[in-house]
């Protein structure tokens, strides 16, 4: 079933905190849901479909008591980082096919506040296939690692290449107020920071931060009688990649199997996207989504972020939130993607405001490069 042009971001919040110690992760996603259905114009009344991911156990349903919701449609699914750009297609495709009217979207975490471990912790038990490698104490951030070394061994991709992504990152979140770092970074101060799993450096990776935010979706007839400029959904597509029985490239991404098939849904092409949110759990997945999304070929992601494509003015704005390197990362960043790229089209991103901005391209990546991870890739356009 299409989705093409059927629905329609109606509504979105991003929670200003970036430190919340003195709130519940419900406190933040209940005040988001005000906040993203007050955009929309829209009230919880309204409200039939209910979409989240980090919540534990049957978290959505104790959420929707706290919002004393009672929804026709629950959808709690967890890939990762990516869960809500999954969540975001999801609900197009519940609300075209009859299931809700609807669809709210949430996402809150005090991971910084709580002191969790992101990244550099070693995993518990875990799944069957974690059971094979956790005897020899992987880390998330050695993972990433261990792929951005790859790459470097076949492609000639250099530190002070995925230290471009970092600064221009970081420039973005300078003309972002709610950016937790805002202060100009050089190359040089990427790669002077210190080394957390060689080759990454400390500024080649995302930070820790409380945080959440809320998507109303809806359909594109409703949407248009509501307060904002609606966002239609043009085309989505979701995968996952694993170890393929130790078959597995490296360098490859989800992104190579969803990337596509979004684009061909939409009925658009590369040169047809004015700006892109990449999930930037680290700079390595930046260089290797961009080259499995197909915006460059493989391994040419190096050379591609450099003089200034990436960023403001450039051919391929990315990121003009300041991303999970440097505006806001609690733990999974998905949601994040798609309320800066529906601001931007919807031209509400004064200073970092990509001009003419008419067709978005949003991609998450959930889990680990390297190991095992989802993908999900949304095209947005006004």
């Amino acid at each position: 079933m299409s989705i093409t042009g059927k629905t329609a971001v109606a509504g979105v919040y991003e929670h200003p905190l970036r430190w919340a110690p003195h709130k519940t992760q419900y406190q933040i996603m209940a005040e988001s849901a005000r906040g993203a259905l007050d955009d929309a114009g829209l009230t919880l009344k309204d409200v039939d479909g209910l979409f989240t991911s980090g919540v534990s156990g049957m978290g959505i349903v104790s959420l929707a008591e706290h919002l004393n919701l009672n929804p026709d449609y629950l959808d709690s699914n967890s890939i990762g980082g990516s869960s809500f750009v999954s969540h975001t297609a999801h609900a197009a495709a519940a609300i075209a096919a009859g299931y809700c009217t609807v669809g709210l979207i949430l996402y809150g975490s005090k991971w910084s506040s709580d002191r969790f471990a992101i990244g550099t912790a070693g995993g518990g038990a875990g799944d069957p296939p974690d059971q094979h490698e956790n005897s020899f104490g992987p880390t998330t951030v050695g993972a990433y690692a261990l792929v951005a070394q790859r790459h470097m061994h076949e492609f000639g991709t250099t530190s002070e290449q995925l230290a471009e992504i970092a600064v221009v990152t970081r420039k973005h979140a300078s003309l972002n107020p709610r950016a937790k770092f805002r202060d100009p970074i050089s190359v040089e101060d990427v790669l002077k920071s210190r080394v957390v799993s060689s080759p990454l450096h400390l500024l080649d990776c995302c930070m820790i931060s409380d945080g959440g935010g809320a998507i109303v979706v809806t359909s594109a007839e409703r949407a248009r009688d509501l307060r904002k400029k609606p966002v239609y959904i043009q085309g989505a597509a979701e995968a996952c990649y694993h170890t393929s029985a130790g078959l597995r490239d490296l360098t490859d991404a989800a992104a190579k199997q969803s990337g596509p098939k979004a684009l061909r849904r939409a009925g658009v092409t590369h040169q047809d996207i004015d700006m892109a949110m990449i999930y930037d759990s680290f700079t390595i997945t930046v260089c290797v989504t961009l080259e499995s999304l197909g915006f460059c070929g493989k391994g040419e992601g190096g050379a591609f972020v450099q003089n200034g494509r990436i960023g403001l003015g450039g051919e391929l704005p990315i990121n003009t939130d300041g991303g999970g390197l440097s505006s806001n990362h609690p733990g999974m960043r998905g949601i994040f993607l798609v309320i800066e790229a529906t601001k931007q089209l919807r031209g509400e991103c004064e200073d970092r405001q990509v001009p003419n901005c008419q067709l978005a391209f949003c991609h998450g990546t959930g889990g680990t490069l390297g190991l095992r991870h989802s993908g999900a890739s949304l095209v947005l356009g006004v």
